[in-house]
């Protein structure tokens, strides 16, 4: 569901390449972001964007929405969660990933001073997921290192922004979020962490920057120039983590306390390169939702996973 657009100006020229440089009119990219904190880099993208090269964001709730919106060229790239652009993927869409987008930003949270403190706690418990999202799949992951599976826990089907509002009212007994939910529940001593859960063969991978096939096709520079922009943005935000808060807690309206604990929990990295770490945990992740059976097949990884624009960017 898409709740609100911001229009950014490019403000500098930092980042540019000819064609854009030397259009005669302003040109609008169609970017899209989901209401996260670690989805906040696009509104860092007018920093460094060209001066004549407007960028409009598109807010969505959900990464399949994300998703589609790029399937569908309704926006030319977006950052979502690789679980929403790998189910594309392995259904045949046109969805191409060119970059990184963001690591961690998921939490297990439970509610406060009750005796959940472990994975393996969960069993029996009603547990806040959102189908279809990274988060789902790193919690089936936990569960079956711990030697469950989600029919061993009551899942309980919830979007991200209503997560922390639903532990509150005890409506469920804990929830596989992400940020700012887990910071919220944790710093207003509604929940507590159960643990950060990353420790799986993907890593803390999260969100990737994708576009789609016929974006790449009608226009590479594109495609080269908005990763760029998108490098030096992830650049300025994890040297500048009390910039990125205010943003956080202006556009979001996050309560500060909560962006303050994960980002001082070091719980969001925001990076950019498809490099051999995340195309590693990439393939690693599709595995794992073809083990699990969310998906059929594994995708053609020739196509969906495309580091040529990356490697251009980190060379330039």
């Amino acid at each position: 569901m898409i709740r609100r657009r911001h229009i950014l100006a490019g403000a500098s020229a930092l980042v540019a390449a000819p064609h854009v440089a030397n259009a005669q009119a302003q040109r609008t990219v169609r970017m899209g972001s989901l209401r996260l904190i670690h989805s906040m880099t696009p509104h860092f993208y007018e920093r460094f964007a060209p001066a004549n090269l407007k960028i409009e964001i598109t807010t969505f709730d959900s990464p399949t929405d994300g998703k589609n919106a790029v399937v569908t060229n309704s926006v030319n790239f977006g950052g979502f969660g690789i679980a929403a652009a790998l189910l594309g993927a392995a259904a045949g869409e046109p969805v191409v990933v060119v970059g990184a987008f963001c690591n961690r930003g998921m939490g297990v949270v439970a509610k406060a001073g009750t005796p959940i403190r472990t994975i393996a706690d969960l069993r029996g418990k009603r547990v806040g997921i959102w189908p279809g999202s990274t988060q789902e799949v790193f919690i089936l992951e936990r569960l079956r290192q711990t030697g469950m599976t989600v029919r061993d826990i009551t899942s309980v089907r919830v979007p991200f922004g209503e997560m922390h509002a639903m532990l509150s009212r005890g409506d469920i007994d804990a929830y596989v979020g992400a940020e700012p939910g887990p910071g919220l529940s944790i710093s207003s001593g509604v929940g507590q962490l159960v643990e950060y859960p990353y420790g799986t063969a993907m890593g803390g991978l999260n969100m990737i920057f994708a576009t789609s096939e016929q974006q790449i096709a009608q226009d590479p520079a594109l495609v080269r120039t908005m990763l760029g922009i998108h490098r030096r943005a992830s650049e300025f935000m994890m040297a500048n983590p009390r910039e990125v808060a205010d943003a956080t807690v202006r556009i979001l309206g996050a309560p500060r306390a909560a962006v303050e604990q994960a980002l001082g929990a070091n719980n969001v990295e925001y990076i950019w390169k498809l490099d051999d770490t995340v195309l590693g945990q990439a393939r690693a992740y599709a595995q794992q939702m073809l083990e699990m059976r969310q998906i059929r097949q594994l995708p053609n990884f020739n196509t969906f996973l495309n580091p040529r624009f990356s490697n251009e960017v980190a060379t330039s």
